[in-house]
């Protein structure tokens, strides 16, 4: 009786693993994705409530990131709704290629963010501004969460503090460690061919292989991060030339 139990608790103990071990890349992927775009959000915030006084500051940040994270709670909604739809989730993978292109390719100047001169303005401003930018985050998040509610909530969560008080942090920490970029840029990848490959009507009339998944990841990861890399060498030469 316990032999025969044996082999029983064992499968039972690696299905166990395995789930623990897809809900910890899942929860590492939602959290470099954040960290990354999350980026961008606290940045622009941070622009636009920088012209007011440190009081004012302080309220804009809060209401305008309040009302923002309820925006992207419901933008969230639909975006999971869609990405259900088929064929929705395989081209939600393609955006989420450009996204990961956009994300490292060199670019010449920030965002250009109207300075809000009163607490109202700047709040609009926020909300807009995050609205605007908080697609990819949306995207990205839906994708890495599968669908399932609970990391969904992780990620809404995470993104919270990020938008409300790491504006800053965030900066620095990008500025300090561009190989977080990278990273951030290969998790995109990864995901959006996830999304592709997982579409209801493509895994159905394909279904591609393990080892092709993970061949096609690697192939997009050199030619997107390649073609970023080679970009910014070639601007970077041009610029070189022309200021001679």
């Amino acid at each position: 009786m316990v032999v025969g139990r044996r082999p029983v608790r064992e499968k039972r103990a690696k299905g166990v693993v395995h789930v623990v071990g897809e809900y910890l890349g899942a929860i590492l992927s939602i959290v470099v994705i954040d960290l990354v775009l999350s980026g961008d959000n606290a940045v622009v915030i941070g622009m636009a409530a920088r012209s007011l006084s440190p009081e004012n500051r302080r309220r804009a940040i809060i209401f305008g990131g309040a009302g923002a994270i309820g925006l992207r709670i419901l933008f969230t909604a639909l975006a999971v709704f869609l990405l259900s739809v088929p064929y929705l989730q395989a081209i939600g993978g393609v955006l989420l290629l450009y996204i990961a292109y956009k994300l490292i390719r060199p670019q010449q100047t920030l965002h250009e963010v109207a300075q809000a001169g009163s607490l109202r303005e700047a709040i609009k401003t926020i909300i807009l501004a995050d609205v605007v930018m908080s697609l990819d985050n949306i995207l990205a998040v839906g994708g890495a969460a599968h669908g399932d509610i609970r990391l969904l909530l992780f990620g809404l969560a995470l993104s919270i503090p990020i938008i409300l008080f790491g504006a800053e942090l965030v900066a620095r920490l990008l500025g300090r460690l561009p190989v977080l970029v990278y990273v951030g840029c290969f998790v995109l990848i990864v995901t959006a061919v996830e999304m592709i490959l997982g579409d209801a009507v493509i895994h159905e009339r394909f279904m591609v292989s393990l080892p092709a998944t993970i061949g096609i990841m690697a192939l997009l990861s050199l030619i997107i991060i390649g073609s970023a890399v080679w970009t910014g060498r070639r601007q970077g030469t041009e610029l070189t030339g022309g200021s001679h």
